[in-house]
């Protein structure tokens, strides 16, 4: 791309910046939470941006003046250090071009919300359940490392150890960003736990992974949930197993079921179920974007397709494939233990280069 053209798609953006720092200072602005707060992210998106586009526009000021002066200087030292600099200045160019054309293309807005997760045991019986148990597992672990907190919400042991079905919300910085390409279908070749012939088996679970909706983001009315008591079931006490503390919320409209029990407090158990059914309400609009980002990439990375099958753990072969990408390494020990970020910096590669070529940058 010509320097010209970049700049020219950047010249608006000062403009922009300037009236969106007058808004936010708005008191008019600043009540209506939902306006201001996707004022606030494109206030900080642009300044990205335009911090990026003045460090490119001084480079290529500094770059000119050192040919300038390589071009008319005699002196043999002055020509030096002009050609030290366009030594310097030149093969970064095209990498801050990279930047501002990845900073240019609009990010998904849910990425910086949090997450609600899902994991359900798949084809596969018991063997299915301890598969899901040890996704649980790697993601408590990965979580840990990025210091994102993680509260379950609620969980279907299964019968020999793992979970039927275990939810749980993550919140910290970036969370739905990262661990929406965890969504789909998880398979596991090994031997199970309850083989007794030593022979390999294939199960799966499914991941699914959605933003978690603001208060404003939806308008859930009181008047179309019908709430449910229970006793919890499971571990806990005494307290968790002999008191009405479980809830389960009912959205009259869509059907929606969601229910929580993890907590001894009834009221803490409906805040979370809220939560979990305002997220699943408003996944309902997001994956019609989900969809139309499908329809367009080869990858499809980040489309939140439950169904299809995403990634391969093979335990004899100590290997994990991800089938999105065609990308497969051997260090699934590691990974299980939580070590996720190298596929999913490859995947975000992936889905970055797409995004590029959709925008015609």
């Amino acid at each position: 791309m010509a320097e010209t053209t970049l700049i020219e798609k950047l010249e608006g953006l000062q403009h922009k910046f300037d009236e969106i720092s007058t808004l936010i200072t708005d008191p008019e602005v600043i009540t209506d939470q939902k306006r201001f707060v996707k004022l606030n992210k494109e206030y900080h998106d642009l300044e990205r941006v335009l911090t990026a586009k003045n460090a490119y526009q001084l480079a290529l000021a500094h770059l000119s003046e050192a040919k300038a002066l390589l071009d008319s200087e005699t002196d043999p030292e002055m020509r030096e250090m002009a050609k030290a600099e366009v030594d310097e200045i030149e093969p970064r160019i095209p990498e801050m071009e990279e930047e501002i054309k990845l900073l240019l293309i609009p990010a998904d807005p849910e990425d910086n919300k949090n997450a609600i997760v899902e994991i359900r045991g798949g084809t596969g019986g018991d063997e299915a359940a301890i598969f899901a148990g040890d996704l649980f597992k790697m993601y408590v672990k990965y979580c840990e490392t990025k210091r994102w907190k993680l509260e379950i919400t609620n969980t279907s042991e299964g019968t020999s150890g793992g979970y039927k079905e275990i939810i749980f919300t993550v919140s910290g910085e970036n969370v739905y960003g990262t661990l929406k390409y965890e969504s789909g279908v998880h398979r596991v070749q090994r031997v199970p736990q309850t083989e007794t012939q030593g022979r390999v088996h294939t199960s799966a679970a499914t991941v699914a992974v959605l933003p978690e909706a603001e208060e404003f983001d939806i308008d859930l009315k009181e008047s179309d949930v019908r709430v449910d008591t229970f006793c919890s079931s499971g571990a806990g006490g005494q307290s968790v197993n002999t008191t009405y503390s479980a809830i389960r919320l009912v959205h009259i409209p869509t059907g929606i079921t969601v229910q929580c029990q993890d907590e001894k407090s009834q009221h803490k158990n409906k805040a979370k179920a809220m939560i979990e059914l305002r997220s699943r309400i408003y996944a309902i609009e997001h994956q019609k974007y989900l969809d139309e980002i499908g329809s367009k990439r080869k990858t499809m990375v980040s489309t939140g397709d439950r169904s299809a099958k995403i990634r391969t753990y093979n335990y004899p072969q100590g290997r994990i494939t991800d089938h999105r990408i065609n990308f497969t390494i051997y260090n699934l020990s590691v990974f299980m233990n939580g070590d996720i970020q190298g596929v999913i910096d490859q995947l975000i590669v992936a889905e970055n280069t797409e995004r590029m070529k959709e925008s015609e940058l």
